[in-house]
């Protein structure tokens, strides 16, 4: 795996049981993983969404002193030209986290063994469920999209309310063996609730999230982490946007008929006029 600060962070959090508050600082040290090392417990715990105490409580089940020795470690782990942004404007600062979120995807696909898991669970699914509510949304649509041209069976489950779990126990009963989530903050609570259902319906629960310490991991049973920008009033996307494509691709090798279907799917298209050429 590649080394990055955001790795680095995740290695250091790895093998300590955290609570759901420090689960919280722990993900918004990794998405701002070039940063953190410049800011004080105070300025942590605002960007956390967090109290000051909470900040120094997190430090000590690390396993350090205080605040300010967690953050002495971070400064001799992360490159001491991480802070350079500090000379970019807002917008550029938003692109450059994004690039960093890239990288570490890039990192952690230096695997793809989680990938190619994943991709074979949902080929095997008929029908295939996908789900993605609020921010998620847009990614569960996507993902439907492309994954309808070669897989049979797609279902999108986008919209929550009551009919969910009638949705879910549907695709169960008519065969699914998988349901694959996208989940991004901010985490609706009945898509946890969906997840616990879909689990007891005997489901596999394959989940594209924004971290391995979304509320949705202890309901997962595969999870895909890749990390969201936060420097913008809305949260950018582009590492979980690719990591879907990166899954479609996965799914695609464990489709033999993925090929033929996508070129009956551009013979129809040319018969019909469907694109400008």
């Amino acid at each position: 795996m590649t080394d990055t600060p955001a790795t680095r962070l995740q290695e250091l959090f790895e093998g300590h049981r955290l609570t759901p508050t420090q689960r919280r600082i722990a993900h918004c040290m990794v998405r701002r993983a070039a940063d953190v090392p410049f800011l004080s417990s105070v300025e942590l715990a605002e960007l956390a969404g967090v109290s000051q105490p909470s900040v120094t409580r997190f430090a000590v089940a690390l396993g350090f002193d205080g605040y300010p020795a967690l953050r002495k470690h971070l400064r001799d782990v992360v490159p001491a030209d991480a802070g350079g942004s500090a000379e970019l404007n807002e917008y550029q600062q938003a692109v450059e986290a994004e690039i960093e979120n890239l990288r570490h995807l890039a990192s952690v696909l230096a695997d793809p063994a989680p990938v190619e898991q994943a991709g074979a669970l949902l080929a095997a699914s008929r029908p295939l469920p996908v789900l993605g509510l609020r921010a998620a949304a847009s990614q569960a649509y996507g993902f439907a999209y492309f994954a309808a041209k070669v897989h049979p069976d797609v279902r999108l489950l986008h919209e929550g309310g009551t009919m969910l779990a009638d949705r879910l126990e549907a695709a169960a009963r008519a065969g699914a063996s998988a349901v694959l989530c996208f989940a991004l903050p901010r985490h609706p609570r009945e898509v946890v609730e969906a997840l616990t259902y879909a689990k007891s319906l005997g489901l596999t629960v394959v989940t594209v999230a924004d971290s391995a310490f979304a509320p949705v991991a202890k309901v997962s049973d595969l999870l895909l982490p890749a990390a969201v920008g936060t420097g913008l009033a809305f949260d950018t996307v582009c590492a979980p946007m690719l990591l879907g494509r990166v899954l479609l691709e996965a799914m695609c090798d464990g489709l033999p008929e993925a090929q033929s279907r996508l070129e009956a799917f551009d013979a129809r298209a040319a018969e019909r006029g469907l694109f400008v050429e």
